[in-house]
């Protein structure tokens, strides 16, 4: 398994020439020809040399790189982008208060995991990442020691004939506006489970827990602005801490209350330990995701804050009811009769949150896709993911439509089984499994190569995609239904729209 955190299900982002909330994303050029493709193969890339003691690992620039060259080359360069890493030491666990600390990670690394980098090395690539010169949200730094890492590349082993960017988390996010510089030498990009919607569209949606959670369980809660990065996280111990004893003590209002962030936020009813199938498992998933964005809210928010000089997020004209469906009405109101409109009342009622303009500008400028792509574009995202809203997702394929790329983007969403213990897949951030990932790869490389556009059938191929015909609809997915799969892929499930209905998504 990779990484965890909360649910995902399966996204089918831009993609498969499918419809997300109505936005067609497909474009009618892959942007990277067959012809081309058996061009560059009709030379065959060859190594100048194989890894030695100073080569393959170091640091350039401030940023820890590494380098695994494959016994046989195929002559394809997979650069890889690892997720968010803090800056300071931070909650072990941004789930759970009392956690103890984890210390910054300054290591490079190449793949998602260790045995997800065995595999491709036998299939042949070449792989490198970067650390990158700092921790945080450092897009910009992961773009420029990327560009950097493919010319060390190139001047020390050899001219690849593909060069494949991918990456998850805050790695997918800088995948992708590299990815949108259009470098000479790009051939595709694989973001997974990334925040595509961008730097400020995200951290105004953390804002917007923040700012629920201070006005209905935690008045001391500070929302921007922080001394110190020991004081913000001393805000998220004490506000995760009045949070969980709320979700414990049951009181109608505080149910009301979480149910209604969940709402706002968008957040997932599963996660990666929580299947949702009893009521106290349904809770308790949603507190996970409510603290996995006060995470963002407040340690994050603060090494942003220094990034960018000053608060780049605003909740001053949102309308928190007018995100309340019908659905989420009549669930809130069976669970906690009566309760919702003083919740709502009181939401209103706070005190918001004004964005530096400065700050926000330069946020922007930090991570902000267009979804100008001129290349083959796989994006893969779990659909209950807590920390990285699959509606990311969306965002991103509508910019993409909006923009009339040249380019085209696909992508698959992954959904867990009806029950589990532990998600194998499809439930928690960036929870993929080994075929999940290496089926990204095998899928943008075939795409590039044949310049065939990879439909719904490949992709079910791809990951050996069955459906489990005793059940009383036989399309439902072997995986979702007993759990016994590699993949939670679903050819059905479509990416939701951002939480936010008045957010300007599309730039």
């Amino acid at each position: 398994m990779l990484t965890s955190s909360a649910r995902q299900r399966a996204l089918v982002t831009a993609g498969l020439c499918a419809v997300l909330s109505g936005v067609a994303a497909c474009s009618a050029d892959t942007g990277v020809s067959a012809k081309a493709s058996s061009e560059r193969d009709a030379a065959p890339a060859t190594l100048k040399k194989q890894c030695d003691a100073s080569s393959c690992k170091g640091e350039r620039g401030g940023a820890p790189f590494e380098i695994r060259l494959p016994s046989k080359w195929n002559g394809t360069l997979l650069v890889w982008s690892h997720g968010y890493r803090a800056a300071d030491a931070i909650p072990a666990d941004p789930t759970t208060p009392k956690s103890g600390m984890e210390q910054p990670n300054r290591q490079a690394e190449v793949a998602p995991a260790e045995q997800v980098a065995t595999q491709l090395l036998e299939k042949g690539y070449a792989l490198a990442g970067s650390a990158n010169k700092s921790n945080g949200w450092a897009v910009q730094d992961s773009v420029a020691a990327n560009e950097d890492l493919y010319n060390y590349f190139k001047s020390t082993f050899g001219t690849p004939n593909r060069v494949y960017l991918w990456g998850a988390s805050l790695g997918g996010l800088s995948t992708q506006v590299l990815a949108e510089k259009d470098p000479s030498w790009l051939s595709g990009s694989a973001p997974l489970c990334a925040p595509l919607a961008g730097t400020n569209l995200n951290l105004d949606l953390a804002l917007d827990v923040a700012y629920s959670i201070k006005t209905l369980f935690d008045p001391s809660l500070k929302l921007s602005g922080f001394s110190s990065h020991e004081e913000a996280v001393k805000n998220w111990e004490h506000a995760a801490a009045a949070l969980v004893a709320a979700a414990k003590g049951g009181k109608p209002q505080a149910i009301a209350g979480l149910l209604t962030i969940k709402a706002i936020a968008g957040a997932p009813d599963k996660t990666k330990t929580q299947d949702g199938s009893t009521t106290t498992s349904t809770g308790a998933a949603i507190v996970e995701s409510a603290l996995n964005a006060l995470g963002y809210a407040t340690f994050g928010r603060y090494e942003l804050e220094q990034r960018v000089g000053g608060n780049p997020s605003d909740n001053t004209s949102a309308d928190y009811s007018q995100r309340i469906t019908d659905a989420d009405r009549a669930l809130i109101e069976a669970a906690a009769p009566g309760q919702l409109d003083k919740v709502l009342a009181k939401l209103a009622a706070g005190e918001r949150v004004s964005a530096d303009a400065a700050a926000r500008s330069k946020a922007d400028a930090l991570a902000n896709p267009s979804g100008r792509i001129k290349a083959p574009t796989l994006t893969v995202h779990t659909i209950d993911d807590p920390l990285v809203l699959a509606a990311n997702e969306n965002v991103y394929a509508r910019r993409v439509d909006a923009s009339h790329s040249s380019g085209e983007l696909q992508g698959f969403l992954t959904e867990p089984p009806v029950k589990y213990s532990q998600a194998p897949y499809g439930a928690g951030h960036c929870n993929f499994t080994e075929e999940e990932a290496l089926a990204a790869v095998d899928l943008l490389d075939q795409w590039v190569r044949t310049g065939a556009y990879p439909a719904a059938g490949a992709i079910a191929s791809e990951l050996n995609f069955s459906t489990d015909s005793t059940l009383p609809n036989m399309n439902t997915p072997k995986s979702i239904a007993d759990g016994t799969a590699t993949t939670g892929y679903s050819p059905s499930l479509l990416a939701p729209a951002w939480p936010n209905p008045s957010a300007k998504v599309v730039r």
